[in-house]
């Protein structure tokens, strides 16, 4: 757990002991951070990197964006994909990677302009379902005009929410992406 659970809570120093027994893990599982740490979920990737400095830590769009592009022949389906950015995302500046991952992947992408936030704030909207309804209430009728079928993030409680609330699945970009190439020979 990154803490940030706790820090939502208002309890900063289990949020804090969360992190640094985080820390400790990563640390030896990344051998001293030889290794680079892939974290799914970006709101947990941005309380990492505000805390924990030492390694180097990638959420799914920006490693496949900037490692694995290079490496893979992309066959473009024809199909209308929706991209949600997190707010974490958008703190970390991944907006650009994860819509050009979708638009290497996609013939036709949409980034909804009617959501920012999906509302789904953590884990309230687990029990604050109004919360997550009211941040997408004109989700749907966007996704319908665009003719979209899949919609794609990089934080799975926001595609629960997306999911629950627009009547397309969302699911990480990863299986976009995988779904979408090959290895370079």
């Amino acid at each position: 757990c990154c803490g940030m659970i706790w820090e939502s809570k208002g309890m900063p120093d289990i949020a804090d002991r969360k992190t640094a027994e985080l820390e400790a893990a990563l640390l030896k599982a990344s051998e001293d951070g030889r290794y680079p740490v892939l974290c799914d979920q970006s709101p947990c990737l941005h309380r990492m990197r505000l805390h924990i400095k030492a390694l180097k830590l990638y959420e799914p769009a920006e490693f496949i964006y900037d490692y694995l592009v290079p490496h893979l022949f992309f066959e473009k389906e024809d199909i209308s994909v929706a991209i949600h950015v997190t707010c974490s995302s958008r703190l970390m500046g991944l907006a650009d990677k994860i819509v050009s991952l979708a638009s290497l992947c996609a013939t036709s992408v949409t980034v909804p302009a009617e959501v920012g936030c999906c509302g789904f704030a953590g884990d309230k909207g687990f029990t604050v379902p109004e919360l997550n309804r009211w941040g997408l209430r004109k989700l749907r009728p966007e996704l319908e005009a665009a003719g979209v079928t899949e919609g794609f993030s990089n934080s799975r409680t926001c595609e629960i929410g997306l999911t629950t609330n627009s009547g397309v699945p969302y699911r990480s970009i990863a299986y976009l992406v995988d779904r979408c190439t090959k290895p370079k020979k």
